[in-house]
């Protein structure tokens, strides 16, 4: 039941978009395909990447005085978790919200590597089409006239792997400084799990496109550069009205007076 939903929804609408995109772009590129593809899915994510990208900024934001709390109420959680919970209120922020767009988005990607496997193997092409969309027969794989998207390329998976580091390095958090003292404890343990998944995930991307067709992994480095370039568009924006500022006592790890 809940397969033939996820194909009803997600797959077979995706899959027609994605060879409808093929009959009519120019030149057949599956390259091209896969960079309109891209721009479209994440354009219908937008509102959702926008406020998961918004609440990590603000929780980055918050960390000084959640840290202060801390240090506030060291031996009292109960304290800790009524205080966390009021600064939240205060600058309304919801700490759900920076991970809940991944677990809805997380079925769309699920469909969307179901949809450029099958598309670059050219399997199943007539079983899932519409009626109103014409059945190309096979898809050819090669982009630029010699690049086999339909292969892993080594290349492509380096790319993807560092679009994927320095987006994530824009969301890292910074060291708590030593004269935070006991406080930054929990500060630091935080920022050390952000360094290792800083450089975990990256390699991981790499290591996994060597063994995907190069399409899946074009898809993964243009749609982590377009969400690269969403938030540095966003932190250049400034702060919104009613946004939680950042504690004017600590600057870059460094406290001043």
């Amino acid at each position: 039941m809940i397969s033939s939903l996820f194909n009803i929804i997600l797959y077979k609408p995706i899959f027609n978009l994605f060879v409808g995109l093929y009959n009519i772009l120019p030149g057949h590129d599956l390259g091209v395909v896969i960079f309109v593809l891209t721009v479209l899915v994440r354009l219908a994510l937008y509102p959702l990447t926008t406020s998961s990208i918004k609440a990590q900024k603000s929780m980055q934001e918050l960390q000084p005085k959640m840290e202060a709390i801390k240090k506030d109420f060291p031996n009292d959680k109960q304290k800790q978790a009524e205080a966390t919970m009021a600064l939240y209120k205060t600058h309304k922020v919801n700490p759900l919200t920076s991970c809940l767009p991944m677990l809805v988005q997380l079925p769309l990607l699920i469909a969307l590597f179901w949809v450029l496997r099958d598309g670059l193997a050219s399997q199943n092409l007539g079983a899932n089409l519409y009626s109103f969309v014409r059945n190309p027969g096979t898809l050819n794989p090669l982009s630029l006239g010699s690049f086999d998207l339909a292969k892993p390329s080594i290349a492509l998976s380096v790319l993807a792997g560092l679009a994927q580091f320095f987006q994530a390095k824009t969301l890292t958090r910074k060291k708590a400084p030593k004269e935070a003292g006991a406080g930054g404890k929990d500060e630091d343990m935080a920022a050390m799990m952000n360094k290792q998944m800083l450089y975990v995930m990256p390699v991981m991307t790499v290591l996994i496109g060597f063994k995907f067709p190069a399409g899946l992994t074009l898809y993964w480095f243009l749609s982590t550069a377009l969400m690269l370039a969403q938030q540095l568009f966003m932190f250049r924006k400034g702060d919104e009205p009613g946004a939680p500022k950042a504690d004017t006592k600590v600057i870059e790890g460094k406290i001043i007076s």
